[in-house]
């Protein structure tokens, strides 16, 4: 009943979409949903006709985008940016939705031990010992990178997680670092990690380590397509999409 109702709303989407004409709709969007939503899109852009031009970035580059101006449809970014962005009143109201939430891992290459990151103390012995580590550079503003700093001072390591550093683009780039062994490990949200071929999760970050991040959607006032662009969150968010969601390394926000 559940998936028949969901494959309802899509299809109603799906049919209020075409019925008004194939769009283009503009998404800025956070990294950590892209491997996910650009499979959704796929399927979604068959039935409907409509094109998407996506700009991803990590939080910190999306601030500077948005700020900038730059034209979109739809925004999809991580709750704190979003409660920024809400503040400016250039979002329409009640567009809001929360899409899920996914927290941050220890990423192995496929084929390596599998080291012991179940509570703080074994994930800091991980880091510790770890030969380098892959992460999001800093000067972009990543979430991953951001938390593992303040993990990292936590634990009175910064100086030789800052020596054995890796730098990448992001999440995936630094999932992508061990997969080819150009870092013996990394610390990114799951939701990168799962699309990256020849990497792993060793396990999800323990206890009070562990950092979980809300992401949503929004419309802009000034968006061109406000009706594809609602249409679209409601085929993504219907009950059918739900296991793609819970297998692209997110939860159900809480």
């Amino acid at each position: 009943m559940v998936r028949i109702l969901g494959l309802l709303i899509s299809m109603t989407a799906m049919v209020l979409a075409t019925s008004a004409g194939a769009a283009d709709l503009k998404v800025i969007s956070a990294g950590a949903v892209r491997a996910l939503v650009t499979g959704m899109i796929a399927d979604y852009s068959k039935q409907t006709g409509h094109k998407f031009d996506f700009t991803v970035g990590t939080t910190g580059q999306l601030r500077e985008i948005i700020a900038s101006g730059q034209h979109a449809d739809l925004i999809i970014t991580s709750a704190p940016l979003m409660g920024e962005i809400e503040k400016t009143g250039k979002l329409t109201a009640g567009s809001r939705t929360d899409l899920g939430r996914v927290g941050l891992g220890v990423v192995v290459r496929e084929g390596a031990p599998v080291p012991d990151v179940s509570t703080p103390e074994a994930l800091k012995q991980v880091l510790i010992n770890a030969k380098s580590i892959a992460y999001t550079d800093p000067k972009l503003g990543g979430t991953s990178v951001i938390h593992l700093m303040k993990l990292a001072d936590r634990f009175g390591i910064t100086d030789a997680v800052v020596k054995k550093g890796v730098l990448a683009t992001g999440g995936d780039d630094a999932s992508e670092k061990v997969a080819h062994g150009q870092a013996e490990i990394a610390v990114s949200l799951i939701s990168e990690v799962v699309p990256i071929k020849g990497a792993k999760m060793a396990g999800p970050l323990p206890g009070d380590t562990q950092l979980w991040t809300i992401y949503a959607s929004a419309i802009p006032m000034s968006s061109k397509e406000p009706a594809h662009a609602r249409a679209f969150i409601t085929a993504l968010t219907s009950p059918a999409m739900a296991p793609r969601w819970s297998t692209g390394g997110f939860e159900q926000v809480k």
